[in-house]
């Protein structure tokens, strides 16, 4: 017999909704929800469709978050399956989107159906905060919803986003933060000119080697019990024109930091700066902060997905800030609980993308239970 969070995530599969698009997915949760009495609303910001759902009034306000949208799939003949055909192979569910993160939406409209079946008068609220950019540039997205519920005083007490979570089995793993995400682009300026005559030149790339090691050999931080070390990255060198017989002009160099709660965006930038002016570098320096590092430590939320994975599987989770970032990042520094769980991460933005159908099953269980420790 096919289990009804099976049906749900081969329905989302099958609807191409490549970042920013949604490509129905959200009109057929709609008519889901709303069937069982959720308040939709369609929030559109710039080409980026979002959707708001809300079942009660009172609080607390339990939200389940996540994103229709998926990654591109890559050269389609080194799929072994149709990415958007959802196919069954034994206990795998193959498919763009089955483990990040249709799957997990799917087994949040089933835990929803039956906690809902179950209570139709239960406490407080269940919303759903769904975008199609999260795996863009997420800037159309969760964090303009999040804006939005700001401006009417809509305040979010905990929620959980369906991130693939998890490592080797379903619910070994929550997150119950992430790290910050710095970004920059450096360009170090010099003089470009014929390599046979250098005292005509200067080489940007023979002065930016040395402060990028010293950057790269840096101990930003020891981490903390939540969070491992700071981290530094280079991920794309640029210069040069292409010829043999040319100092170029500039080279350009994109780096990241991961980073934890015991630093903060602007000593990053200071102690960045002091070492490319140690240097002596011509340079100019753009940042972009994608998220700041946040933290839900034990308490209501975590308590109650800690139990319904106990309740669910009988095993004990690891709580982890490990990995990149999500929009849990944009709910979070509202004083919203924030929690991660999800099916196994292994397979994400791969080619053969799946996920364990019998998993999914466990995890819409998991999935009631939260609702039913927080809100039964």
């Amino acid at each position: 017999m096919v289990s009804k969070t099976l049906d749900y995530a081969r329905e989302l599969i099958r609807r191409p909704s490549v970042t920013p698009e949604d490509e129905g997915c959200q009109d057929w949760m709609i008519e889901k929800l709303e069937a069982l009495g959720f308040q939709c609303e369609t929030l559109w910001f710039e080409e980026v469709r979002n959707l708001w759902a809300r079942r009660g009034n009172g609080g607390p306000l339990f939200v389940f978050a996540g994103h229709t949208d998926v990654v591109p799939t890559g050269e389609r003949e080194e799929w072994t399956h149709d990415p958007f055909a959802p196919t069954i192979d034994g206990d795998l569910l193959y498919g763009r989107g089955a483990a990040d993160m249709k799957g997990s939406i799917a087994a949040m409209l089933a835990a929803v159906e039956d906690f809902v079946a179950a209570h139709p008068d239960h406490d407080g609220s269940i919303g759903f905060l769904i975008t199609a950019d999260e795996e863009g540039p997420s800037v159309n997205g969760t964090v303009k919803v999040v804006e939005y519920l700001q401006g009417r005083d809509e305040a979010i007490d905990y929620c959980l986003v369906g991130e693939p979570s998890s490592t080797n089995t379903v619910g070994d793993v929550i997150k119950n933060g992430r790290r910050g995400s710095l970004g920059a682009v450096l360009t170090v300026k010099g003089i470009q000119g014929h390599v046979a005559y250098p005292h005509l030149a200067r080489n940007p790339v023979h002065q930016a080697t040395p402060a990028l090691a010293e950057l790269a050999a840096e101990e930003w931080d020891q981490g903390n019990d939540f969070f491992p070390a700071t981290s530094f990255q280079i991920s794309n060198i640029q210069a040069g024109t292409g010829a043999t017989n040319v100092i170029p002009g500039h080279c350009r160099v994109l780096f990241n930091f991961r980073f934890s709660t015991e630093l903060t965006e602007a000593i990053l930038r200071q102690r960045t700066e002091a070492i490319l002016d140690k240097h002596g570098l011509d340079y100019d320096l753009q940042w972009t902060l994608s998220g700041q590092p946040f933290l839900t430590d034990r308490g209501a939320l975590v308590d109650a997905t800690v139990a319904a994975i106990r309740q669910e599987t009988g095993r004990d989770a690891e709580l982890s800030t490990a990995g990149g970032t999500s929009d849990g990042r944009f709910i979070a520094p509202t004083g919203a609980q924030v929690v991660e769980l999800g099916p196994v991460n292994a397979t994400i933005h791969k080619v053969d993308e799946h996920t364990s159908i019998s998993e999914l099953d466990i995890l819409t269980g998991i999935y009631r239970q939260v609702l039913e420790n927080l809100l039964g």
